[in-house]
């Protein structure tokens, strides 16, 4: 059987705004040397911060109270409450840009674990910020009235100094699509949502991963619309400890590369590792609804409570997801986060705003789906993860305002024709933001992600909860169309 290269290039669209050129060596400067003598802070890569910081985590102990990137001045910003000063000066020593805070990491999770318990209400998040050592707690438009009485008066019960609180536009819900779009069909209608990376199953098999929700809405899946089925879905994480799916080609002898398609004829982005995020790092999501936007990694660890679809007091948990404030939109879901250098980051889950407002958006991270799925990343079959893992010591580093979103690249910087396609460039999409496929209208989350509830909220060490209004299926064009269920 002749070998049949895979018609969905990893977070694609067919048609993309013009994108600037990214300069695979505008970074190189940041591996800088090592500290010197003094422990003068050192300039690095946001791989190698995040590496750094869990060893400084370790090292530090109980005196470690997060930790975060400073993207502008490339350094990694560690916060400490009390400890062994030998320690504090070998942490300056290895490079790190060492301050002193007040609230101590037990104390940041004993509060996000209060907020757990009396204020989960549907439409809120919190999570440790290591930039401000406080607590972030974010509302959504729907939090009004009592609600927010009961958010604020329990915000205020933490105490002074302990946690902030701000709104956020739109509502949290699961964006269904992203990427190259991938289709199913399943009863009243089509599902839509979007490939995330390429990669290798345990058996050695070519595959996908993909959103959870979008494994639990359908199993079989299609490069077109209405088209005949190339992919089946083999694993499904959707509540619970991740919303990520791995669904394996067809053909074993699909020829699936490691790389995110950019659009706009650029050259694809070549995925080299899986890397965990961090928190201040800059990070590119590709969907196929709105293409290619950029903005920073906000908190990691993330908790998101979506409303129940299926019990209207009911509320679906996911939990350990990255929080960004990237935008996305419906058609979004699935699709690739990943960082400049060719990082597979995560997979879009969902949050609130669009990438007109802005507002949050919630990752799974590649690195765990890997682990969990046992796949390896793409034609390298890079493993889970060369990231450091969790560098907060709080469990969420930190949840950051949104006003980061959509940046474009820097309009200095000039073309380098052997670059790759720019990441950071904001997409623009002529088709519309709507789901493209079929009738659907408005917020066209997948069905059949059963009930949530109750789904491991539970032991993030006091790390970013979310609360959201889930997810919303997308009703008929009202003459006869089938619905188009978006993810």
């Amino acid at each position: 059987m002749p070998k049949r290269k895979a018609a969905i290039a990893v977070g694609g669209v067919a048609a993309l705004g013009a994108a600037a050129l990214l300069l695979p060596n505008a970074m190189a400067s940041q591996d800088g040397g090592s500290a010197d003598a003094a422990g003068a802070p050192r300039t690095m890569k946001a791989n190698d911060a995040s590496d750094l910081a869990a060893q400084l985590q370790k090292a530090l102990g109980d005196a470690f109270a997060g930790s975060y990137y400073d993207s502008g001045k490339q350094q990694l910003v560690v916060n400490v409450v009390s400890g062994d000063n030998n320690l504090i000066v070998q942490a300056k020593k290895a490079g790190a840009v060492v301050r002193q805070v007040e609230n101590s990491t037990s104390e940041l999770k004993a509060a996000a674990q209060t907020l757990k318990t009396k204020a989960t209400i549907p439409g809120t998040s919190w999570a440790v910020d290591p930039r401000t050592n406080k607590v972030l707690v974010t509302a959504d438009s729907t939090v009004t009235g009592a609600k927010w009485n009961r958010l604020e008066s329990t915000v205020q019960g933490l105490g002074s100094g302990m946690a902030t609180i701000k709104k956020s536009a739109g509502t949290f819900k699961t964006f269904v699509s992203g990427g190259d779009a991938i289709f199913s069909q399943v009863q009243g209608g089509n599902v839509r949502c979007s490939l995330g990376f390429n990669v290798k199953a345990s058996d050695g098999s070519p595959a996908f991963l993909t959103a959870g929700h979008c494994g639990v809405a359908a199993k079989d899946w299609s490069d077109s619309q209405n088209g005949q089925p190339i992919a089946t879905v083999d694993q499904a994480t959707f509540p619970g400890q991740g919303d990520f799916s791995l669904v394996k080609y067809n053909d074993a002898t699909t020829q699936a590369p490691s790389e995110v398609n950019v659009g706009n004829g650029q050259a694809p982005v070549q995925i080299k590792q899986a890397v965990d995020a961090t928190v201040g790092t800059t990070v590119f999501r590709m969907g196929s609804t709105t293409g290619l936007h950029d903005g920073q990694v906000t908190g990691l660890d993330a908790t998101v409570n979506f409303q129940s679809e299926t019990d209207p007091n009911g509320v679906d948990t996911v939990t350990g997801l990255i929080q960004t404030n990237v935008c996305a939109e419906a058609g979004d879901s699935g699709g690739s986060l990943f960082t400049q250098d060719g990082g597979a980051v995560g997979l879009t889950s969902g949050g609130s705003g669009d990438c007109t407002s802005g507002g949050e958006t919630f990752f799974q991270p590649v690195t765990a789906a890997l682990q969990a799925t046992g796949a390896t990343l793409g034609d390298a079959g890079a493993g889970a993860g060369a990231g450091a893992g969790d560098q907060s010591g709080a469990g969420g580093d930190a949840v950051g305002g949104g006003d980061q979103s959509g940046a474009t690249a820097d309009p200095s910087a000039t073309a380098d024709p052997s670059a790759t396609a720019d990441p950071s460039a904001t997409a623009t999409n002529p088709a519309g933001t709507g789901d493209q496929s079929g009738a659907g209208a408005g917020d066209q989350s997948g069905a059949g992600a059963g009930d949530q509830s109750g789904a491991g909220a539970g032991d993030q060490s006091g790390t970013g909860d979310a609360t959201g209004t889930g997810h919303q299926p997308g009703t008929g064009a009202g003459d006869g169309s089938a619905v188009n269920q978006g993810h």
